[in-house]
């Protein structure tokens, strides 16, 4: 009983964080600043006065389904975020490109400084390495870049390093905005690393993950989703904004500021989103490399003993859920545990 409590509140915890409070925040900010030049509008004439009991209550109650309303289209909400829902065939190509683009730059300027510093470090470099520098020096917007570097910190040099982590290894994986990248990053990290295609497994791997490891997962997304969900409702409310202004007694001022404000915040939020999936990333590596194991137990299956069979077995594991049954499912039989002995 206690488990089961445990688990509510958790589940509770993490909607109360990701989406009732942020949405509690756009809320307050629309009844206080937007809803006074919405009264003498048609549908928002009988928005309640922004004093006293009823705007306490109507705040808490709408907070609380609008926080269960933008929940339930986190999926949706997301996708238009990372570039894959309503974006136009020719912009998604052309933010792909750039995306891709600002990753290659990325990499060229890290290994500038790496060929560099062992240059400096151990003499000479080998042929090879000296060939890549040369080139890579041939680029005038690298080499341009490789001068600003040099008179950077080490913390400054190793957040380059972050920024590039934010992508997805593999150069066809790259999307079309930061979000999307921070996000594809770790949703590739397991069929990269293992062949385990966690985004087919995801329910089977954090049904047999560690309880702690499967809560920082949870833990580390809600963070993602509190600026995600106050970036939404910050557009929104700019929107009700900009129809009070076609009020009959719009208070000018003070939504120009609203919309200043609000107009301000956005990218921050945005970028406060891509810098949070840093920690959803690591919780979710430690969920694959963690959770493999018992994934394996509970479906049958025992790790081999080299890395590379294991691949092989997750390939196949993640074949055999994604497409029909054919016949050469059955070398997956080399895998699977002796179903009569019991499991220590």
């Amino acid at each position: 009983m206690g488990d089961i409590a445990k688990g509510v509140l958790g589940g509770a915890w993490t909607l109360l964080v990701g989406w009732i409070l942020p949405t509690a925040l756009n809320l307050t900010v629309f009844i206080l600043a937007v809803a006074p030049s919405l009264r003498d509008l048609g549908p928002f004439d009988r928005l309640p006065d922004s004093s006293g009991l009823p705007t306490g209550a109507a705040l808490v109650t709408g907070a609380l389904l609008l926080g269960l309303v933008a929940n339930a289209c986190q999926n949706a909400l997301y996708r238009l975020l990372e570039g894959y829902l309503l974006w136009p065939a020719r912009a998604f190509e052309a933010s792909c490109r750039r995306s891709l683009n600002r990753k290659q730059a990325l990499e060229g300027r890290l290994s500038l400084l790496r060929l560099e510093r062992r240059e400096r470090e151990n003499g000479p470099l080998a042929p090879a390495d000296a060939q890549q520098l040369a080139r890579l020096l041939a680029d005038p917007h690298l080499a341009r870049a490789a001068a600003r570097d040099q008179r950077r910190t080490a913390v400054q040099r190793a957040l380059l390093q972050e920024q590039f982590a934010r992508f997805p290894i593999a150069d066809d994986q790259v999307a079309p905005t930061r979000l999307g990248n921070a996000i594809r990053r770790f949703e590739e990290y397991g069929w990269d690393r293992y062949r385990l295609d966690t985004q087919l497994m995801w329910n089977e791997l954090t049904g047999c993950a560690p309880d702690q490891i499967r809560r920082q997962t949870e833990l580390a997304r809600a963070s993602v989703d509190f600026f995600v969900a106050l970036l939404a409702g910050h557009v929104l409310v700019a929107a009700t904004a900009v129809l009070a202004l076609f009020g009959n007694h719009p208070d000018r001022w003070r939504l120009g500021t609203v919309l200043v404000v609000l107009a301000a915040l956005v990218p921050v939020w945005y970028r406060s989103a891509v810098t949070a999936t840093d920690e959803w990333a690591a919780a979710v590596r430690a969920l694959v490399n963690t959770g493999r194991k018992p994934l394996a137990a509970s479906l049958g299956l025992a790790l081999p003993d080299t890395l590379a069979a294991e691949r092989d077995m997750w390939s196949m594991v993640s074949r055999l859920s994604r497409i029909p049954y054919h016949e050469r499912a059955s070398a997956l039989d080399q895998y699977r545990t002796d179903p009569t002995v019991i499991p220590p």
